[in-house]
């Protein structure tokens, strides 16, 4: 499991882009989980004096910097568990999308507030339909308002929010699931959910035969199918 960090005293946006890089060429990745430095957020957003000062081409170049961060998390072959401790916001809302599990503290809070400053949201705010649907998500992109963990829990936008104090045993528990199941089925997994998202019914279902398939060249399978039943015949004997 890696922790990956950003905030603007630790990383630079091209500094993590290459962090998420380096790690999809470890073949003993098995999860890894993403959070803010310190209590006070997860990412904030970016800061309006850089936005303020930006033209329409380094407006561009900026806002493809942020979609390079997503992308790089979405293409890590393993699962990227987002640990919200704070304020998740505009940009960071957009990298929690990114993810592929968000788990928040009760007092977190949520917002895509670009409208309130002159811009819409954009890059992967377009993920956030297939996670709260095409209804809140306008109301989060046209209010620009921020809404509270509970809220986002009820919509879809988290899957679970706990107490401070209780965050990391969420994220453990999560873990552990991850790193109980097969190595090779979790990548596989991750693959496919990726081609769901851009597929129809159909093909997905086709893609997920040839993913059976692709698990099979492995011995995971029968090793892993071999275990649970001895482990079963264990308790019928018992």
């Amino acid at each position: 499991m890696k922790n990956l960090y950003h905030n603007k005293s630790s990383l630079s946006w091209q500094e993590f882009i290459a962090t998420i890089q380096a790690l999809r060429s470890d073949p003993k990745l098995r999860v890894a989980v993403l959070t803010g430095a310190g209590a006070k957020s997860f990412i904030g957003g970016a800061d309006i004096s850089e936005l303020r000062d930006l033209n329409p081409e380094s407006a561009r170049d900026f806002l493809t910097l942020i979609h390079r961060v997503c992308s790089a998390l979405r293409l890590l072959p393993v699962p990227v568990i987002a640990r919200i401790n704070g304020y998740c916001l505009g940009a960071g809302l957009e990298v929690a999308a990114a993810c592929d599990m968000r788990v928040s503290t009760e007092d977190a809070v949520f917002g895509m507030p670009e409208v309130k400053v002159g811009i819409p949201s954009v890059i992967e705010a377009a993920l956030l339909t297939n996670l709260i649907g095409w209804g809140k998500t306008r109301v989060l992109c046209y209010t620009g308002e921020n809404i509270q963990a509970k809220e986002a829990l009820n919509w879809g936008l988290v899957e679970k929010i706990v107490p401070a104090d209780e965050l990391d045993e969420a994220v453990a528990q999560w873990t552990s699931s991850i790193l109980e199941a097969g190595p090779n089925a979790i990548r596989l997994q991750k693959e496919l959910i990726g081609y769901w998202e851009k597929m129809s019914v159909g093909d997905a279902v086709q893609e997920g035969i040839r993913s059976i398939g692709k698990a099979y060249e492995t011995d995971e399978p029968f090793r892993m199918l071999s275990a649970q039943i001895s482990k079963l015949q264990g308790r019928n004997k018992g």
